[in-house]
């Protein structure tokens, strides 16, 4: 670097904003620019795997169906994006959006799931005029009409998707209308879905278009609330991707899915992977060893990605400059001795603490840059941190101290009941190597308060004793 940027606070506050996720698909963009390839620290490229499966089956013109999951906030948006914009630089047609949109997370059915793909599918194959006009959903759509009774249908098939979806999310009486009339159908649906829209796409696609295969991925059901299904004694997730998963790996296209982070941890999981295959799992960013031991890399990945968002213009490589790091933070020496790493030490301190979790990581910078100008101060982290501190406290029960010190001794957490207290609330996060060993530890920042150190030491001297 000849001259020394000049840190923007205003585009550095936006840039840092926890809640948007990077549009690695927008090649017009300028996200690119923020993202930091995390795949070395966390144990193995799942992308790569997913893709790989796509490209194996549709060499046979076989669709293939995967399951993808990790914490929320720990970048799989992120990752999907990437997935998105390489099947596309290879020719896939690929259908990408967030299930959220057009599902009510807490009452969620099979039908809503294909009929929310569907409406995706075919309004993407228009933007590249394939319009599709299926006579089976004409006619469907008129049956639907009389049934909902506020619908009125002399529409083309596009049209009577994103009229159907829209207010069956906005209507729990229209869902239960629509599920009544539809849910005795869906064999019949799957077979018309896939003869009429997604088998039609994929032989448009590779056969006059000379493209390769329909790729759908559907993000954000890993979102669906875990709360029982009506009349049933089983969760959403349990009822959707274990009892009806068969249902949602017949489609004829390539599809990865989102799934709640607890089927991960269900007696179930077996039959999960009957009708799936073993699903994808994203880790966090490893920033210690599991022997708590910093790990130089992870640390200097999210020091790159704290420092891209102040300095998008500046080459990855440089961006840890002195120079430019004394812009963001005040100047102090860590104990770091590796000379990749910044030796900044609110910096290092900022990152160690997220426990490698992205979003918290610029969720506590974004704190940071609210309540003080940069160049940040190490009391300000220190603030930010007690404060957050204070936030997990509030939700923390007395029996949840005993496991939460049993995962610092264990690296473990096996069971439901463990994973709706303690890896839902991100109270423990899990990590991965690069020889695929994963463990699970306490998030740091509750790791260092008050109560969990004295917790430690009375334990431990019991245990000595």
């Amino acid at each position: 670097m000849n001259e020394t940027p000049k840190l923007d606070p205003e585009r550095f506050f936006v840039a840092c904003n926890p809640t948007q996720t990077l549009n690695l698909a927008n090649r017009g963009g300028n996200d690119y620019q923020y993202y930091i390839d995390f795949t070395p620290v966390r144990g193995s490229s799942i992308i790569r795997r997913l893709k790989r499966i796509i490209e194996s089956n549709e060499k046979s013109n076989q669709p293939s169906c995967q399951l993808f999951t990790g914490h929320i906030g720990c970048g799989k948006s992120t990752e999907l994006q990437r997935l998105w914009k390489e099947l596309e630089d290879e020719g896939f047609h690929v259908v990408y959006f967030e299930s959220t949109e057009y599902l009510q997370t807490s009452d969620v059915d099979i039908i809503d799931i294909l009929l929310a793909i569907t409406r995706e599918v075919a309004n993407s194959l228009k933007k590249v005029d394939i319009n599709l006009e299926p006579p089976f959903f004409i006619k469907l759509f008129n049956s639907v009409a009389e049934a909902i009774r506020s619908l009125e249908f002399k529409v083309s098939f596009l049209e009577g998707l994103i009229e159907i979806t829209r207010q069956a999310k906005d209507s729990p009486d229209v869902r239960t209308r629509l599920r009544q009339k539809l849910g005795p159908q869906t064999e019949g649906i799957l077979e018309a879905l896939n003869k009429d829209v997604f088998g039609k796409a994929n032989d448009l696609l590779r056969n006059e278009r000379k493209q390769k295969g329909l790729v759908v991925i559907v993000d954000n059901l890993d979102r669906i609330d875990n709360r029982f299904k009506e009349g049933l004694k089983r969760t959403q997730p349990e009822y959707l991707f274990i009892d009806r998963g068969d249902r949602l790996a017949q489609l004829n296209c390539h599809v990865v899915y989102t799934i709640p982070l607890v089927l991960r941890y269900s007696p179930e999981l077996t039959n999960l992977i009957q009708s799936f295959g073993r699903p994808q799992y994203l880790p966090m960013v490893r920033v210690q060893s599991k022997e708590r031991i910093d790990d130089d890399e992870g640390m200097y990945l999210l020091q790159q990605m704290v420092m891209a968002r102040a300095f998008p213009q500046v080459a990855k490589e440089e961006v840890l400059s002195p120079k430019l790091v004394s812009q963001v933070f005040e100047q102090t020496e860590s104990s770091s001795t590796t000379s990749t790493l910044s030796k900044n030490e609110i910096l290092c301190k900022m990152c160690r603490l997220s426990g490698g979790h992205v979003r918290n990581l610029l969720r506590i910078l974004h704190a940071c840059i609210t309540d003080e100008d940069p160049p940040l101060s190490k009391a300000c982290l220190n603030r930010i941190i007690r404060e957050h501190q204070a936030d997990l406290l509030n939700g923390i029960e007395p029996e949840d101290w005993n496991w939460l010190y049993q995962v610092a001794q264990d690296k473990k957490v096996s069971g439901e009941e463990k994973y709706q207290r303690l890896v839902q609330n991100l109270w423990v996060l899990e990590y991965q190597n690069k020889e695929g060993e994963s463990w699970h530890d306490i998030y740091p920042i509750l790791r260092e308060t008050d109560f969990f150190q004295s917790l430690r030491e009375t334990k431990s001297s019991s245990e000595q004793s």
